[in-house]
């Protein structure tokens, strides 16, 4: 098995998650409603004896947007609102059911900073736990590298508060919203600054 290229050997680790089944607060079947809708797989999954249902926790896939200006700084957007208001984060957010991930970019600098895109590149990605409505929801969040020809319209929007651009090394990696953020930034910092 390789990882990143690279032959997997005994050194390496994968992390799985054990996942709380109170994390998710499932207690009735999505499709039937009976409460016989019980964990399985250490929270992976969720059976119902009623109708049989076998109901998959997966990953929610999320975009995060690295976009720099003509001074090498990057853009960061202060959260407006809960989980983490007021946190420094990278612009972007949930890909929509049957969105590409380029999509979901584009979209999602237009509705929070009122920006086009003149390129996107795929960078990384690293797995969340994104606390929302009293649950956890695990997420995948893909990071793209993005360009703009053009700041002149920027502008706060949707669930932005703020924007700000800081040199990426010296971005205080405690103000990030997330662990995941943290390490795409780290990830930036060492392969692409």
């Amino acid at each position: 098995m390789a990882i990143d290229g690279r032959r997997m050997d005994e050194s390496d680790e994968i992390h799985q998650i054990m996942i709380p089944e109170s994390w998710f607060g499932f207690k009735f079947c999505p499709r039937c409603g009976s409460s016989r809708f019980k964990s399985m797989e250490e929270g992976r999954s969720y059976s119902c004896e009623g109708c049989c249902l076998h109901y998959f926790i997966n990953n929610s896939a999320a975009v995060a947007c690295l976009i720099t200006n003509d001074s090498g700084e990057l853009l960061l957007t202060r959260r407006a609102f809960d989980p983490n208001k007021g946190m420094l984060d990278l612009p972007g957010g949930f890909v929509d059911p049957m969105e590409s991930a380029e999509e979901a970019v584009r979209r999602e600098i237009r509705e929070e900073l009122c920006l086009e895109l003149t390129k996107i590149s795929y960078l990384v990605s690293f797995p969340n736990l994104y606390p929302f409505s009293n649950i956890m929801v695990p997420t995948v969040d893909l990071a793209f590298c993005c360009e703009t020809s053009d700041f002149s319209t920027m502008k706060p929007g949707d669930d932005v508060a703020s924007v700000e651009f800081i040199h990426p090394g010296l971005i205080d990696l405690n103000s990030l919203c997330s662990d995941s953020m943290k390490q795409i930034i780290l990830h930036y910092l060492a392969t692409c600054v």
